[in-house]
């Protein structure tokens, strides 16, 4: 658990020890950051701060879609930021805010044993660097919260422009692959889909939850207001942008199962032409082969009328194939 105090002098690390003399002081606010949950945290948030039993709960456990509560003196929201892992899974890295008037607390996790646990701390860290360099001067808790956020905003759209980048590629292959063996190209296709959809669901859902928080006049002040409504239009961008990458994509794909599914039918009406053409043949040579019981000598005369009805029969069949567009 790291406390920290961001006050007109900027930032500056405490102990726990003095979090209650810090939530006493005139100016600033307190920044406690939790990188794991644990009963220090727990005791923090319950007997120091007052937390509700939601929050605390909400905090305890992995919750897989973005929240907010609000209260009489501080107001609760979860966002996820994702991350691309192996074979097309996106992990959700789970950040909680607590933003009082005097203080925020942030929350991270749990997470996949898989995630490095820097991964989640990568936001937090980014603003703490910003302040205490002296970039970026909060005033308020709910500033450093909407600060977070736009990082979150920033991530989401990374990673939908990283997926954007491969786009063309794929399309390239689409467009000059191999049909023989398509299982490759279109595993590859729909991981790229499911990681665009990921990314605008996630997008989607904090846009939803920034814009309650913004509608919540009873419980936040009118500028912290202002903040939610402008993180609901920074999600709502980000999922507007998934959309529009998600189509394309959509298109590509369709494109390519299109062609696919177009080729299988011409193989399969090629196989059907030569399948018409065979079997008549096949049927009169078994009839003939089994209506002969043996011969001394080949009777020649026999053998060339057969032939002649077998080869008049298949250019008779080729000749209706060739008038159906079947070759």
């Amino acid at each position: 658990m790291d406390v920290h105090r961001v006050s007109s002098a900027g930032l500056s690390t405490h102990d726990r020890s003095e979090l209650d003399d810090l939530l006493g002081c005139a100016d600033g606010f307190v920044w406690v950051d939790v990188p794991r949950w644990d009963d220090e945290a727990e005791a923090l948030l319950r007997d120091g701060l007052g937390c509700h039993p939601l929050v605390l709960e909400a905090c305890r456990q992995r919750n897989h879609v973005p929240t907010v509560h609000a209260y009489e003196n501080h107001w609760f929201v979860t966002v996820h930021t994702p991350l691309l892992g192996p074979a097309g899974h996106v992990h959700l890295l789970e950040l909680d805010q607590i933003v009082g008037r005097r203080y925020l607390v942030t929350v991270h996790g749990p997470l996949n044993p898989a995630v490095d646990p820097a991964e989640a701390l990568t936001e937090t860290e980014a603003v703490r660097r910003r302040i205490a360099a002296g970039r970026f001067a909060p005033v308020s808790a709910a500033e450093v919260s909407y600060a977070l956020g736009s990082a979150v905003a920033r991530r989401h759209r990374g990673l939908i422009g990283a997926v954007a980048e491969r786009l063309p590629d794929m399309e390239q292959q689409v467009m000059t692959g191999d049909f023989r063996q398509p299982e490759s190209l279109l595993e590859q296709l729909f991981l790229i889909r499911h990681e665009l959809i990921t990314a605008r669901t996630m997008a989607a859902q904090t846009h939803d939850v920034y814009a309650r928080l913004a509608s919540l006049e009873r419980f936040v002040p009118a500028e912290d207001q202002g903040y939610a409504r402008d993180l609901a239009e920074q999600f709502d961008r980000v999922r507007s942008i998934g959309d529009g990458e998600s189509q394309f994509l959509f298109g590509v794909t369709d494109l390519y199962q299109t062609r696919v599914s177009t080729k299988m039918t011409v193989a399969m009406e090629r196989l059907a032409v030569i399948a018409a053409i065979t079997l008549p043949v096949t049927a009169i040579a078994s009839i003939f082969g089994m209506n002969v019981i043996v011969n001394d000598h080949t009777q020649w005369l026999q053998l060339f009328v057969v032939l002649a009805v077998m080869l008049a029969i298949s250019a008779m069949l080729l000749r209706w194939a060739r008038r159906q567009g079947w070759w």
